[in-house]
Order: C-alpha cells, then sequence, then structure tokens
C-alpha cells in the first residue's frame, strides 16, 4: 500500500551523497494506514522502560506508547515487510495468521514454504495497494501483536482485545528528516527487545551493515549519477515518486547516486510527467506488488503518463522492482541494493 501522507513544504536541496558512517548508522506498503500515524519512532535501547530482564517493556511507536509484559507469543502479519526481520531474530513461528501480498519473489523457497503454511486471512488489495481487511478478522486471532494497521484497523480496537500493533517507523512523520539505514537497524533492534531476542537482533544487523558497506565500496565509479523511484497504480491511477523521507533515498546514497526528488522532505508523493520530464534521471526504478516481473505495469506507466521522452525510457534503463525491496526498512531493502547495484552494472556494461 503506497502511504499516500500530505504534503509539507519543500525543504532546501539535501547533498547528493551521505557518508558511510551516515549509510551504516522509509504497504509493506499493502498494510499500514495511509498518513493515519504521527510522532516519533521506537525509543532507543536505552529509552526503553522495564525491569533488568526487560519486561515489562514500554517503547513508542508513532503516536503511540506500547507495553509487553512478556513477550508476544501470537503475531499477525497484516504486512510483508516485517517477515525476514522475524524469520532473522527466529520467531517467525509465532506468526498465528497473514493478509496481504506475500510474493514468492521475496523469499527462499524453505521460507516461502513456511509463509504459505501460515493461515491467510485476506488477500484483498485495492488498485492502489492497500489491504482490505475487517479488524473483527483480525480480532478473531487472538493476537498479542499485530504487524499493520491497513485502513478500518484501529489501535484502541486491537488494544481491547490485548493487542498491540507495531507501525513501521518510517511510515510515522519523520519531521523531513533524510532516511539512512539507521532506521532499518535500529527498526531490528526494538523488535529484539520486543521478543527477547537482543543478540539475534545484532547479529541481524551487524551482517546488514556489512552487507550495505560492501556494496557502498563497490559503487564507487559507477557512471550513473541520477535516479528516480516510481510507484504507478494500477490500472491508470496516480504516479508516485519518493523523496528524502524515502527508504529509497537511503539505498540512492548508499550507490552514489542522486534521488533527483530528494529535495522534497516528503516519503512518497503524487507526481505528474512535467517534473519527471524536467529532471529527465538517467535511471528509473518502477515499484509494483503482486505477480510478475513489472514490466507490463512499467509500460503502461510509460503509455498512460507519456513518460517515452525520458531518456531512461528511451534507453531501456528502467528496473522494476517488488515493492518491499525498497521500502519500508527490512531486511530487504539490502536485498533491494545489491538487486539495484548489480542491474546498474549490467547496465553500464
Amino acid at each position: 500500500m503506497t502511504q499516500h501522507l500530505a504534503r509539507r513544504p519543500a525543504a532546501g536541496p539535501l547533498s547528493r551523497r551521505t557518508a558511510l558512517a551516515g549509510i551504516v548508522g522509509l504497504v509493506g506498503l499493502t498494510a499500514t494506514a495511509c498518513g493515519s500515524e504521527a510522532g516519533g519512532g521506537a525509543a532507543p535501547d536505552g529509552d526503553a522502560a522495564g525491569t533488568a530482564g526487560g519486561f515489562p517493556l514500554e517503547l513508542a511507536n508513532c503516536e503511540a506508547t506500547l507495553t509487553f509484559d512478556t513477550p508476544p507469543e501470537r503475531i499477525v502479519l497484516l504486512e510483508s515487510a516485517p517477515v525476514t526481520t522475524l524469520d532473522g531474530i527466529g520467531v517467525l513461528d509465532r506468526v498465528v495468521a497473514r493478509a496481504g501480498a506475500f510474493p514468492l519473489g521475496y523469499f527462499d523457497d524453505d521460507l516461502s514454504a513456511r509463509l504459505e503454511a501460515i493461515p491467510a486471512l485476506s488477500e484483498d488489495i485495492d488498485a492502489s495497494g492497500h489491504l482490505l481487511i475487517s479488524q473483527e478478522v483480525v480480532i478473531a486471532q487472538e493476537p498479542d501483536i499485530v504487524f499493520g494497521l491497513p485502513d478500518g484497523v484501529t489501535r484502541e480496537a486491537l488494544a481491547d482485545a490485548g493487542a498491540e500493533v507495531m507501525v513501521q517507523d518510517i511510515f510515522c512523520s519523520t519531521g523531513g528528516e533524510r532516511a539512512s539505514f539507521e532506521t532499518l537497524y535500529s527498526s531490528i533492534s526494538t523488535s529484539g527487545q520486543i521478543f527477547d531476542r537482543v543478540t539475534e537482533a545484532e547479529s541481524l544487523a551487524t551482517s546488514l551493515q556489512e552487507r550495505v558497506a560492501t556494496v557502498s565500496e563497490s559503487a564507487q565509479g559507477l557512471g550513473t549519477t541520477t535516479a528516480a523511484v516510481l510507484y504507478p497504480s494500477a490500472g491508470g491511477g496516480p504516479l508516485y515518486t519518493y523523496g528524502a523521507g524515502s527508504m529509497v533515498t537511503a539505498q540512492l546514497d548508499a550507490l552514489g547516486i542522486e534521488n533527483v526528488f530528494a529535495d522534497s522532505p516528503e516519503r512518497v508523493f503524487e507526481i505528474s510527467a512535467e517534473p519527471l520530464l524536467a529532471a529527465d534521471p538517467d535511471v528509473l526504478i518502477v515499484l509494483y506488488q503482486g505477480e510478475g516481473d513489472g514490466s507490463d505495469l512499467t509500460a503502461e506507466m510509460v503509455s498512460e503518463d507519456q513518460l517515452s521522452g525520458l531518456r531512461a525510457v528511451q534507453e531501456q534503463a528502467a528496473l522494476p522492482l517488488l515493492f518491499n525491496f525498497a521500502e519500508p526498512a527490512s531486511p530487504l531493502v539490502v536485498d533491494g541494493l545489491e538487486r539495484i547495484h548489480e542491474w546498474l552494472l549490467e547496465l553500464e556494461g
């Protein structure tokens, strides 16, 4: 589901590259309520309230404060992005139900098989990528924690049923801050706290940091200098692009490439053909959901939005990419970073 946040006044231009230190130190799409969250992300490790053993635990999540007396045992997933984090810290077996799109392209055969074994509550997604589900169906699963907050599901109703709700930090209001991979590492740390898997979370984050650093070092000297990341709505609906608050900007920064719309503080916003044609980026990354390779949706976007004049279109420099490989912050965005890097190397031949 695209997170269509309200527009904020544009900030001044941001630097094209962030230092590697910043890189190491934004539903998914189908499952988080659009623009419904505000406030800060999860509290750092030292800010979590609890006993010496970690529980009871209090953590900030967007505008809410979450409280856990013990590590959650029953998880309901209303988005696909948390899967690789939960698997990476060893608690995916606690997922009792899932809803939304879980494309096989995200996962290896073993993980895909384990996901297929989890009961699916709904696979209904609207044209903009929003999950369609009633909160009564979610509550009936008796969850301790729910990941994702689609329209029609509220924190209050789930809290009354004994469940806390985790919303991806990058979907919270960030005050226009430029996204970095630190958002990912912080999110993993928070999951480690919640499930009492701190050591596993630290190991996962460290391995991801190393992979990001490896790509960033290898990407030095790439000929590609500018990019735009787009999300076309199915059926000729609105076209969206991503600004400073998006993880795609963190990915492009790691590659030393300028996001031509990073001067906007917004994470995602609607765009027309004119500013895109004026920016004329070297490459396009086109995000999509569902089955297939995204080529049909990319072709439809070019036709519907009259983008054939873009150099990236004329030179066939457009990469369709499954949404969670770019958004929100999960280990999948590191997979996506590596895929983008490999594609750029092939493109430059």
